[in-house]
């Protein structure tokens, strides 16, 4: 008994002693720390910052009025191709200085496709000012070659395809684009274009 109750009082006495150290220690560290900083003084006040986001940039809506007037303007439906395509099994066109070889690769599948629009079912306003973005798109991304689908023309009146002369037309027009075939029939055939455009 009597040996248990020194073994308590040495616990109790090494607890004391280490609570001791530690808040020596603490004060050490406190007073280190008061030498190290020197002197400072209280704020009178709760330091407060109000943060705002910052303003969203401005949209230039005339430049972009202006750029879809352009567009419009620049890509006509009444744009005559019939002397620029190459009457071959399957229309095809390229810009003078192409060879006959880039549309034969071309319409071997040579080139791999990178991207593709789908403009099928698409009024053809619609489908003219989705196709500009898409060039413009492509072209800054680097891509060589694309397909456009501009469908069969099976769900349009009299079942003749009312985009697809319309895309050549356009696709004429743009000067990014060096040379276009139609489609082999693993690719969508006669609904389809395969573009080659103007590289970096």
């Amino acid at each position: 008994m009597r040996d248990a109750l020194r073994q308590r009082e040495a616990e109790e006495q090494a607890r004391r002693e280490r609570e001791r150290e530690a808040r020596r220690q603490a004060q050490a560290e406190q007073e280190l720390f008061a030498r190290a900083v020197g002197k400072v003084q209280a704020l009178d006040h709760a330091p407060r910052v109000t943060l705002q986001s910052p303003p969203a940039p401005p949209r230039a809506f005339q430049q972009q009025r202006d750029d879809e007037a352009v567009l419009k303007a620049s890509l006509s439906d009444e744009f005559d191709i019939s002397t620029l395509l190459d009457v071959d099994d399957q229309l095809s066109f390229r810009r003078p200085g192409i060879g006959t070889d880039v549309t034969r690769k071309l319409r071997r599948g040579d080139w791999s496709i990178q991207g593709q629009v789908d403009l099928h079912g698409l009024r053809s306003e619609e489908a003219r000012d989705t196709l500009a973005q898409f060039v413009r798109d492509a072209v800054r991304m680097g891509w060589r070659c694309v397909r456009i689908v501009h469908g069969k023309g099976l769900g349009s009146p009299g079942k003749q395809p009312v985009l697809k002369s319309k895309v050549q037309r356009w696709l004429v027009q743009k000067n990014e684009v060096q040379a276009f075939v139609q489609a082999p029939p693993v690719q969508g055939g006669a609904g389809a274009l395969l573009v080659l455009l103007k590289g970096g």
